[in-house]
C-alpha cells in the first residue's frame, strides 16, 4: 500500500513538472517573438546625387534622393534640364563654396517634381537669379502616397536656397511656366481642382497667375469668375 502512495506521488511529481516546462517554454517562445518583433526595422541608407555646381552662384547643390521605399510608380516626376532624368529627390543640400556653410532647402518630407534656375536680364536691370521648384508637399487625394497626382506647387527661393516662398495656390498644379523679362515677372499657368473631386482632370479649370521676381509672394488668379462668365455667355449662347 505504502509502494503505491509512493509511486502515485511521483507521477503526480512527474506530471506537474512536465507541465511547468511546457509552460517555460511557451512563455519563452512567447517572449522571443515578442523581442523578435520590437526590434526597429533598418532605415535606408540616404542617397545623394551628383553635385549642381552654377559658377555664376556662391553656392552648390547636393541632391538628396528618394529612397526606395517612398518611390511610386504613378508618382510621374520630371526633372530639370540641369538634372539627370529619373533622379527622384526629396530634398536639397546647398553649401556656401567660401566658407562651408549648409543647409537644408526643405524641413519637411516631399517630393521636388523639378527645378531650375531662373535668370532674368532687362535692360539697365542687375540680373535677377532665382530658383523655381515644383513640389509635391501634401497627400490632397488621400490615397496614404505623396505623388504626381496630388498638387504640384510652385515655390520660389534665392540663390542660396533661403527665403523659400510659395507662388501657386494649394490645391493646383502647375502645368508650364512662361518669363518676361521687361515686367521681371513670371507668369504660371495652373490647373485647379475645381470640382473638389480631389482629381486633378480635364474637367478641371485652368487659370494663370503672376509673380513678381523682385518680390516674390502667392500669385493671384488673373482670370476672375466674372471675365469667365462673361466669355461663356458668348461662347455658350
Amino acid at each position: 500500500m505504502k509502494s503505491y502512495r509512493f509511486l502515485n506521488k511521483i507521477t503526480i511529481a512527474t506530471i506537474i513538472a512536465a507541465l511547468s516546462f511546457s509552460c517555460e517554454s511557451n512563455v519563452t517562445r512567447k517572449n522571443e517573438q515578442a523581442k523578435a518583433t520590437d526590434k526597429p526595422k533598418a532605415q535606408p541608407n540616404i542617397v545623394y546625387g551628383d553635385l549642381i555646381i552654377k559658377e555664376q552662384l556662391d553656392y552648390l547643390m547636393i541632391p538628396v534622393n528618394l529612397p526606395d521605399q517612398y518611390e511610386d510608380e504613378k508618382s510621374n516626376l520630371t526633372s530639370s534640364r540641369s538634372y539627370e532624368r529619373n533622379n527622384k529627390l526629396s530634398n536639397f543640400i546647398f553649401y556656401r563654396k567660401q566658407d562651408g556653410e549648409s543647409h537644408l532647402l526643405l524641413n519637411k518630407k516631399a517630393i521636388i517634381n523639378s527645378f531650375d534656375l531662373l535668370e532674368v536680364k532687362a535692360v539697365n536691370k542687375p540680373t535677377t537669379r532665382v530658383w523655381l521648384y515644383k513640389i509635391v508637399d501634401q497627400d490632397t487625394n488621400a490615397d496614404k502616397k505623396i505623388n504626381g497626382e496630388d498638387a504640384i506647387i510652385g515655390y520660389l527661393s534665392d540663390v542660396s536656397g533661403k527665403n523659400l516662398q510659395q507662388i501657386t495656390p494649394d490645391n493646383t498644379q502647375i502645368i508650364n511656366w512662361v518669363i518676361v523679362p521687361s515686367q521681371n515677372a513670371i507668369f504660371l499657368k495652373i490647373l485647379k481642382d475645381s470640382d473638389n473631386d480631389k482629381k486633378f482632370t480635364e474637367k478641371d479649370k485652368t487659370n494663370f497667375v503672376r509673380v513678381n521676381l523682385d518680390k516674390p509672394a502667392m500669385g493671384n488668379e488673373i482670370i476672375s469668375d466674372q471675365i469667365e462668365q462673361e466669355i461663356k455667355s458668348y461662347v455658350f449662347k
